[in-house]
């Protein structure tokens, strides 16, 4: 990517200042989490960062739900402040400023930037005729309305006449139009810019920015019964955490500003840019407007609607199913979201197709590459990471094509474009250890070859945790830690996502899993019976089977066994040829009939019993060493597995 002559700038990007009537759900926490996304991105860049976000309290809306809740206005919004601020630390996100629009600077900020175009001309007294749409705080055209009801939320409106304040916005028009067109990069993606245009072009009206009676706000300067306008306030606010009136010219304009599309064509990309060019201030370099979640239904994701998604719910749901730690859960959730759906455009969420995500994604991916290559050092190479040697260097070429191609992405906030890059290097690996072998190359004898083979490996495990970091930062840093590298912060920068920087000689840490695999369908037939009549039924006798004394069935050898690579067996669709460790020196060959109801995935890291002591038999030229119990009798339904993580080669008894 060329470098930008702004980098010694500081990064400075902001999320939109949010409604404290509701608890921190998806749509905030979608805007918010990509915000922070972005500033841990630049900060491995060596960039200084300001990250702000913060909340809304000057809305009519702010002082009904005080009303109704029964408690003074400052405290209403003291608690509900310190909630949406736990709220972001819960789901790591890490902002430098949290503003609230009852500071006094901002007061003072938005009181300074109205008498000021009062005294330009830019805003002026009149009268307002129209509507307002309270829950959304928008003043609104008879043309807007859909159904005689508010165009965005779908609420009815009021019907207003009142003295007020108006901003010129229609003298900018042609200014901000010219400014969209010269800079295409300033609103994103392009299909929410095409929107702002034809917003633009219908015919931009001056905006209403005050409120006739006084109340809970800032008053207008000179004039104590009217407040202005919540949306005039809240936009401020942007100028408030650069200083304003006094911006560092290091700081300002914003780098890239978040929001979501509802918010972007009346407000950010038209009110907003005509007032900065009234006050004679240089616009922000980047809108970026992201599209809505909507339910499995299609409808909107909304409190409104009552399908509210909470996130941090969601990564408590998928912490206890999985056995993942909850750090990790949120992690999980972060990148689930920045994963699943096209920058800009809407996207379908469900708690199904998040735990599907999680382990095709995660616990098959990346978890498959570390939970494979760990054991190998551990068992080899006393759990060292070796010299590279000669051979070594196998990702130097891909790794930079992925760096340029994940940074290009990041720039132009495509977050799934950018993670769809790095999983192109997860795949090389695992495809790497697949045709390198590393078990055959240690019995083989061939140890220069096998420590070039896992250096490489775990090399790439470390590039891809650093280019993973700013999204999953709290999951990267368990893999930092099983690499070996806990303190070595001086390597996790973006400048060492380049191969060959991992530090032989580095003693790698044995862990559990991170990614542990969700039993999908243990949590279907979990929810089927919970569904299922409760009505009792007479239990049917089964088939009569001969029994075993204690002394036969203690002359079996079953052991905990852990599959680490799967391959098909040649002209037979039913078999699978397992690589099983099962605690000894090396690992095991299986054959196993699991090809009907397991794809190769599904069994890679999986804990299996393996009946140790079974007389080798060879099936279809290929020598079996044990058996892998499965419930099930012609088609295998299930693997016999464990509810927690065992050491491969432990007794079952």
């Amino acid at each position: 990517m060329p470098s930008d002559p702004r980098e010694d700038k500081t990064f400075y990007i902001t999320t939109p200042i949010y409604y404290v009537t509701a608890k921190p759900h998806i749509g905030t926490g979608y805007t918010t989490i990509m915000a922070d996304t972005l500033a841990r991105y630049q900060g491995l860049r060596g960039r200084r960062v300001l990250f702000a976000t913060g909340v809304d309290e000057h809305a009519q809306k702010n002082v009904r739900a005080a009303e109704e809740a029964g408690r003074p206005i400052m405290e209403f919004l003291d608690g509900f402040a310190a909630e949406y601020s736990t709220a972001w630390r819960s789901l790591h996100i890490e902002h430098d400023r949290f503003i609230r629009t009852t500071e006094p600077a901002h007061r003072r900020a938005v009181a300074h930037v109205f008498d000021r175009l009062l005294q330009t001309g830019d805003i002026y007294r009149s009268e307002y005729q129209g509507w307002y749409c309270l829950p959304d705080e928008t003043y609104l055209r008879e043309s807007d309305l859909v159904d005689g009801n508010c165009p965005d939320c779908g609420r009815p409106v009021q019907e207003v006449s009142q003295p007020a304040y108006f901003f010129r916005s229609s003298h900018y028009a042609e200014a901000v139009l010219e400014h969209i067109r010269k800079n295409p990069e300033f609103i994103q993606p392009e299909g929410r810019r095409n929107e702002v245009v034809a917003f633009i072009e219908s015919g931009l009206r001056d905006m209403c920015i005050s409120r006739a009676g006084g109340g809970f706000g800032v008053s207008v300067p000179g004039d104590e019964d009217q407040v202005v306008y919540v949306w005039f306030d809240a936009l401020i606010n942007y100028l408030t955490v650069a200083g304003y009136p006094e911006l560092d010219d290091e700081l300002w304009p914003p780098d890239a500003q978040l929001m979501g599309k509802d918010i972007l064509p009346r407000f950010h990309a038209t009110l907003w840019p005509a007032m900065l060019m009234a006050l004679g201030l240089s616009l922000p370099r980047r809108l970026l407007a992201h599209g809505w979640w909507v339910s499995d239904k299609g409808d909107k994701i909304s409190k409104s609607r009552g399908n509210v998604v909470y996130l941090r719910e969601e990564a408590s749901r998928l912490a206890e199913v999985s056995g993942c730690s909850q750090e990790v859960a949120v992690d999980a959730v972060r990148y689930f979201l920045l994963r699943e759906v096209q920058f800009g455009l809407d996207g379908s969420f469900s708690t199904h197709a998040l735990l599907g995500r999680f382990n095709a994604d995660l616990a098959n991916d990346l978890g498959n590459i570390l939970n494979r290559s760990l054991p190998l050092v551990q068992r080899y190479l006393d759990g060292v990471v070796p010299e590279p040697g000669e051979g070594a260097g196998a990702f130097s070429e891909s790794v930079a094509d992925v760096r340029g191609r994940v940074e290009a992405a990041l720039e132009r906030a495509d977050f799934r474009g950018a993670l769809e890059t790095v999983w192109e290097l997860l795949a090389a690996g695992n495809k790497f250890i697949d045709e390198k072998e590393p078990w055959t190359l240690h019995k083989q004898g061939r140890q220069a070859e096998l420590g070039a083979v896992l250096y490489d490996t775990l090399d790439l495990i470390r590039i891809v945790a650093t280019m993973l970091s700013p999204v999953m930062p709290a999951a990267s840093e368990q893999v930092w830690r099983q690499l070996g590298l806990a303190g070595r912060e001086d390597l996790l920068t973006w400048d060492n996502c380049r191969a060959g920087l991992l530090p032989p000689g580095t003693m790698t840490a044995k862990g559990e899993p991170i990614f542990p695999r969700v039993d999908l369908s243990a949590l279907e037939a979990k929810a089927e019976a919970k569904a299922a009549p409760s009505a009792k039924e007479t239990p049917k006798e089964g088939p009569k089977v001969a029994t075993v004394s204690y002394e036969q069935f203690s002359q079996l050898d079953l052991r905990v066994g852990k599959i680490i690579d799967v391959e098909s067996v040649p002209e037979a669709d039913r078999l699978y040829k397992l690589t099983v460790d099962v605690g000894e020196e090396e690992p095991r060959t299986l054959v196993a009939g699991l090809a009907e109801a397991f794809g190769a995935r599904e069994l890679l890291d999986a804990s299996v019993v393996v009946v140790a002591n079974l007389e080798p038999a060879k099936i279809r030229g290929v020598q079996s060493n044990g058996m892998v119990l499965a419930a099930g009798d012609k088609v295998p339904l299930a693997l016999v597995t464990f509810d927690r993580d065992v050491e491969p080669g432990t007794k079952v008894r």
